[in-house]
């Protein structure tokens, strides 16, 4: 059977949600791109726009992959219960994440790792609690795409899909988890002129747990490019799970080195 609750006789046309999400995030990049280029406001060194733009560049990768999903999924499973109810909270935990990084931005203030007052406080909580909606979300949309066996998926690239988008969900949450709670992006000290990776700003002196949230958010790319390459050369599903371990113990492992102080690389 397909998946999901049983769909209505006045159910609509299938609404792909993460399409519309997707040129949202990227004209939100676009529109900040003036004031970062104008505005000379610095905080932690750089551009108080660059973050937003960061985000919304990222926020633009993660709807991509979640419309490519979808654009597969029969109009029954689309508009099933599950993604109906998981398309709205993604949509709103986005809305309230863009908008508190850019008004945080625009008051060249923190958003992240802000605790300094009792608002600060709570509309940080609210953060974390609409980051785990996003990665929860993400986890229902590959249940989904495993159930609906109607879909245009082929078998290696639906088992890369439904593992990319929920065997990552605890190491993201585990180390997502631990990134909130220790006030900083850095374990141990790092010098205000110390050497980072150009771009992502890696530290290179001291451990930084950014390089583990990046691998782990990013296997829900990864399996399913990997799902495809296996159904293109007719490899089967059970190597794809081997990747998925090796993926997860290479995230806990750089988890693990910064938890050590060790940056990435060590110039």
């Amino acid at each position: 059977m397909t998946v999901t609750a049983k769909i209505t006789d006045d159910a609509g046309p299938a609404t792909r949600i993460y399409g519309a999400l997707t040129i949202i995030s990227l004209a939100l990049a676009a529109i900040m791109l003036p004031p970062l280029l104008l505005d000379q406001r610095r905080l932690d060194g750089i551009g108080v726009w660059l973050k937003p733009m960061k985000f919304s560049l990222s926020f633009c990768v993660y709807f991509a992959t979640l419309a490519l999903v979808e654009n597969r999924l029969t109009p029954e499973a689309l508009n099933g219960r599950p993604m109906r109810w998981t398309g709205m909270v993604i949509a709103g935990a986005f809305i309230f994440e863009m908008g508190y990084i850019m008004t945080q931005a625009g008051r060249a203030e923190h958003s992240h790792f802000n605790e300094t007052t009792p608002h600060h406080s709570v509309m940080y909580m609210l953060m974390g609690i609409g980051a785990v909606c996003l990665v929860c979300g993400a986890a229902v949309v590959g249940w989904v795409a495993r159930r609906d066996i109607h879909a245009r998926f082929g078998p290696a690239l639906r088992e890369g899909v439904f593992l990319g988008l929920t065997v990552s969900l605890i190491p993201t949450l585990l180390i997502a988890g631990y990134l909130g709670r220790n006030g900083s992006h850095f374990v141990g000290f790092h010098p205000e002129n110390a050497p980072v990776i150009p771009l992502f700003g890696w530290s290179l002196a001291t451990g930084d747990l950014r390089p583990a949230h990046f691998l782990s958010l990013h296997a829900m790319q990864v399996l399913p490019i990997a799902g495809l390459l296996f159904d293109w050369r007719h490899i089967g599903i059970r190597p794809l799970w081997l990747v998925a371990g090796i993926y997860v113990l290479l995230c806990l492992a750089l988890f693990s080195q910064a938890l050590m102080g060790l940056p990435l690389i060590r110039l």
